[in-house]
């Protein structure tokens, strides 16, 4: 499917969701509309699984929308659906039952059938309790077809929704439904939700092209130095993953611009603490084609480490990643319990202050990475400055090496916030003892709400922090000795000037150029004067 035809259906469909919603809230109509289409993803699925299993003796239905295929195999082959559900369970690790295939509540809507909100009730729940697997556990937890905001009676819920999902069927039956296309589009509408969520954006989308610099960065650190192809991320963690756009970023641009060349990724690990959320995340790795085997989304507290897998004792066993990304909430206010000052995360550097967890997050995630690992972290300015706790936090991060790279972005780049942001890079072996300081404030595309970064921002970012160019205004390394002249504050304009000096007048050159402009208009206006002169008009003075 061609990009054109990609931002199409997204446009499609975020019509239909513009239209449908009338006076429900943006968010609220999100988990309607992204779980519809997840259910068609997962339908079409399991229905060419299903295809390929069954071989010959699935039903050909000449293309024919009403008849749903596996429904007709069902009725004629009762004695073999448990041995089919079996193997489909082992082979898609879920099953659905036809009745709940999107084609076939797509039919229940287009002929306003009383039963579409009692079937997929049913199906949701048939989903969630009897796949093999627990990434489908809880999936549409969050999914209140009962809800009033649907309607007052189960009449009116069940006549909104036939509505919508017959126009989403309508919509996306204009266009491919490949994983890509359908994935591309649930990007595009979390996107477009996030627009018009205001605040509330933050708490699950992180920008594409802000991801576009994190997953640059950590994957530049996955290539073989001589040939500079893409190499083998065992692991990748982003602990505040929101709807997982920024580690989805992470895995394509390990695929490379084909998505077949260059390296791969062994697992991807995400946890986010809004339940909402954490369902829109493990349904957007699904539509985007990475298996239920190939990632795991916990659903937890980050600061109170609630994860089991995180709280292995065992320093042989302790988790490690070969890359953390991360956009936690800023300056999230906390409660760091005395038993957290004793926390391993902690204990060497301390606790962030109640009024801000930036460090806290950045401490936790730093926790968990490889030694040859790197992690790209976005937090608000005041981390570079701040004094107390944070201060003493930064400066034993900078004494002991392991701040590789301070990047400062534009103003208004968020849906959430409008305070210009920073990006730092963490190793825990860095090799120069330095820290790169890049300051691309002033470099984006003014936009009517948010200010943009072109691709050419975004790779001029990446290639500086890659090669560590300096360049004047932009970027400059700086050595330990100079930040420690500066209390260890990493306020970007410390070190990089961004003042553009007056440029220096040659009176001589401007003295001359004068004479010549002023010969030039005593010709033109000789020349003028002879032509007035000839129609006996009076020459000008």
């Amino acid at each position: 499917m061609t990009e054109a035809n990609q931002k199409q259906l997204g446009n499609t469909l975020w019509a239909i969701a513009d239209q449908l919603r009338g006076a429900m809230d943006a968010d609220d109509f999100r988990d309607y509309m992204l779980s519809f289409l997840f259910l068609r993803y997962l339908s079409d699925n399991y229905e060419t699984a299903a295809k390929k299993e069954l071989g010959k003796d699935y039903p050909d239905v000449g293309g024919d929308t009403r008849k749903v295929p596996l429904a007709l195999w069902y009725a004629g082959n009762v004695d073999d659906i448990p041995a089919f559900e079996k193997q489909m369970r082992r082979k898609v690790h879920y099953v659905i039952q036809p009745a709940h295939l999107w084609n076939s509540i797509a039919n229940l809507a287009r002929t306003q059938n009383a039963e579409l909100l009692n079937t997929l009730q049913a199906g949701f729940k048939y989903i969630e309790t009897e796949s093999f697997e627990s990434t489908f556990q809880g999936l549409f937890s969050e999914i209140d077809l009962g809800s009033p905001k649907l309607g007052k009676t189960y009449s009116d819920r069940n006549a909104k929704l036939c509505t919508i999902i017959q126009k989403i069927a309508e919509g996306l039956a204009e266009f491919s439904t490949d994983i890509d296309a359908l994935g591309d589009a649930y990007e595009y509408l979390i996107g477009q939700f996030a627009a018009g969520s205001g605040k509330k954006a933050g708490e699950f989308y992180t920008p594409q092209q802000i991801s576009s610099v994190l997953s640059g960065i950590v994957t530049l650190d996955s290539q073989e130095p001589k040939t500079g192809t893409k190499k083998r991320l065992d692991s990748v963690l982003d602990f505040a993953c929101g709807s997982g756009s920024l580690l989805l970023n992470v895995r394509k641009k390990m695929a490379g611009a084909d998505g077949k060349s260059g390296g791969t990724i062994g697992k991807i690990y995400g946890q986010e603490k809004n339940i909402t959320t954490y369902n829109l995340a493990r349904m957007n790795m699904l539509l985007h084609g990475v298996k239920d085997t190939e990632f795991e989304i916990f659903h937890g507290d980050t600061l109170t480490n609630e994860w089991d897998r995180m709280r292995e004792q065992n320093p042989a066993k302790k988790p490690g990643f070969d890359a953390v990304v991360a956009n936690p909430p800023f300056s999230y206010r906390w409660d760091p319990t005395d038993a957290l000052a004793d926390d391993v995360r902690f204990k060497s550097h301390g606790l962030a202050p109640k009024s801000a967890a930036d460090f806290a997050f950045l401490l936790h995630g730093f926790h968990f990475l490889k030694d040859e690992g790197v992690m790209a972290i976005i937090l608000p300015h005041g981390v570079l400055f701040r004094g107390g706790a944070e201060e003493r936090i930064r400066t034993k991060l900078l004494k002991d090496g392991h701040i590789d790279t301070v990047i400062g972005l534009p103003a208004n780049l968020f849906y959430s916030t409008g305070i210009p942001v920073c990006i730092l890079v963490l190793k825990k072996c860095k090799k120069p003892d330095d820290v790169l300081f890049i300051n691309a404030a002033e470099h984006f595309v003014k936009g009517k709400r948010q200010n943009q970064l072109s691709k050419e921002h975004i790779d001029r970012i990446v290639d500086t922090y890659q090669f560590r160019k300096e360049a004047p205004r932009y970027a400059r390394r700086v050595d330990m000795a100079e930040i420690e002249k500066n209390d260890f504050n990493l306020n970007i304009s410390r070190y990089i000037s961004t003042a553009v000096g007056e440029e220096e007048i040659d009176l001589e050159a401007v003295h001359a150029e004068l004479g010549r402009l002023e010969q030039n208009i005593k010709t033109a206006r000789d020349k003028h004067n002879a032509f007035l002169g000839e129609l006996g008009l009076p020459p000008l003075p």
